[in-house]
């Protein structure tokens, strides 16, 4: 029985999850032989704050804050 695990970054709505299964699905009864009853799909949604790269989490990703050291060259001397 294959077992499929998703993860996903933010959120997709309920349509978009029903066609990765479905396409998840039909693509191991297509490459494996399995009976589509068989093949377990489970997609887990991780909210942006909880998950980082490159040193920063995602949700500051998509509101970058703007760093110190590039708000000491507008400041006059």
């Amino acid at each position: 029985m294959p077992f499929v695990d998703i993860r996903l970054a933010g959120n997709a709505t309920r349509e978009q999850k029903a066609a990765i299964v479905a396409d998840i699905t039909q693509s191991l009864v297509e490459r494996l032989g399995k009976s589509a009853a068989a093949v377990q799909v489970v997609i887990s949604e991780i909210p942006t704050e909880n998950y980082g790269a490159g040193g920063q989490l995602l949700a500051d990703r998509a509101n970058p804050q703007p760093r110190e050291d590039a708000n000491a060259a507008d400041t006059p001397r």
